[in-house]
């Protein structure tokens, strides 16, 4: 009920009051019914606010819900049915009306895409700057280029053409070469530009190596499958790189939509985690949400996940062992990500006496029905 009387309403009333009232009545008492009439007026069917439903609902914290904001804001997290984050960890967001050279960032966008987009942008570079010196070559005359080998190329652009990737490269064989001041000029400016991007390929080579990121691997599907007596949603995580990674921490989010007041809403918890952190992580983790009686999925099932239109969102920190610096990883599960009623199948090898520990990551994500009573006796 919004009952707030803003401070022009309560002058109206004072004044009314104050005007229209009998010299046998006092005042005040004929404030004070007026006020209670103004009062007993309004509707009960007016918009809530934030604040009134913190009020009458003291399990929604104002606080609370703030520490729990991943920076999508209410908009998004209140409308939108899309993912929120992709499995690779990447965000399924969109941002239009920006200008395109504020938003580009060709350092940012070289350093961030794939090993093979990067290998093909600098064979595309390479292959156009020698195609587009070459035709100027060319276009100089069939004397800029001479070629002194015993037998000279008959076709003056791809002769052109190779005397510019002798050029680029710096190889400098001497049998092809310039004559004349336009072709020794541009030579010298193609000398330049290939100065200029040797250097910054090697330099986005090296800081595409020298940067440290994470590389874990996890399971296709979540679970929730018996758990000492209870019922504990599960998934499975493994370091896809053979380097060290220690300090691990996790974080899970439970994000589902609810209806709050005749509102639909989504609602984000932060899960208890057997274990919120680990110090090493040389093998596979099973992360385990225990599902007590406090917890948000206590009696859900996987209709009740479908029609809220549940996402499990999780994050990874941890510390690079080699470089000394904290790298992230996220990733999130969905309602078709998620089965009831099964477990994870033994990732660990069989070993003989005296034989290290080991793992097959093949069976990362492979799961079996879980049986209640057998699960409760192991």
């Amino acid at each position: 009920m919004d009952a707030r009387l803003d401070r022009q309403t309560w002058q109206s009333v004072v004044r009314r009051t104050g005007r229209e009232c009998s010299p046998r009545v006092d005042p005040q008492v004929a404030w004070t019914r007026e006020l209670i009439d103004r009062l007993g007026s309004l509707s009960y069917n007016q918009p809530i606010t934030v604040a009134d439903q913190t009020l009458e609902n003291p399990a929604i914290n104002i606080a609370d819900q703030a520490d729990r904001d991943l920076g999508f804001g209410s908009v998004v997290t209140g409308q939108s049915r899309q993912r929120l984050l992709n499995p690779d960890g990447s965000f399924n967001v969109q941002r239009t009306g920006l200008p395109v050279l504020s938003s580009l960032n060709l350092f940012h966008l070289v350093l961030t895409m794939s090993w093979r987009k990067f290998l093909l942008l600098v064979l595309l570079l390479y292959f156009t700057s020698n195609v587009v010196f070459g035709s100027v070559y060319a276009s100089l005359g069939p004397d800029a280029i001479v070629d002194t080998t015993a037998n000279p190329m008959t076709n003056y652009f791809v002769r052109c053409f190779f005397f510019s990737v002798q050029t680029f490269a710096t190889i400098g064989y001497g049998t092809i070469h310039p004559s004349g001041i336009l072709p020794n000029l541009l030579v010298t400016l193609e000398s330049y530009y290939s100065l200029l991007a040797n250097a910054l390929i090697t330099g986005v080579v090296f800081a595409r190596f020298a940067r440290p990121t994470a590389k874990i691997m996890f399971s296709d599907v979540a679970v929730i499958a018996p758990y000492h007596g209870i019922e504990g949603l599960m998934f499975r995580l493994v370091n896809g790189r053979s380097n060290q990674l220690i300090e691990v921490g996790i974080q899970v989010l439970f994000a589902r939509f609810v209806n709050e007041d005749g509102r639909t809403v989504r609602r984000f918890d932060f899960l208890e985690l057997e274990r919120k952190r680990v110090t090493f992580l040389p093998l596979a983790l099973t992360v385990v949400h225990p599902i007590t009686d406090n917890s948000p999925l206590k009696g859900l099932s996987q209709n009740d996940l479908t029609a809220t239109d549940a996402e499990l969102l999780i994050l990874i920190t941890a510390t690079d062992e080699t470089f000394a610096q904290t790298v992230h990883t996220r990733s999130s599960y969905k309602p078709h990500e998620i089965r009831c009623g099964h477990k994870f199948v033994s990732i660990y090898n069989e070993v003989e006496d005296g034989e290290p520990i080991s793992i097959n990551i093949r069976k990362l994500s492979k799961i079996e029905p879980a049986s209640k009573q057998l699960a409760a006796g192991n």
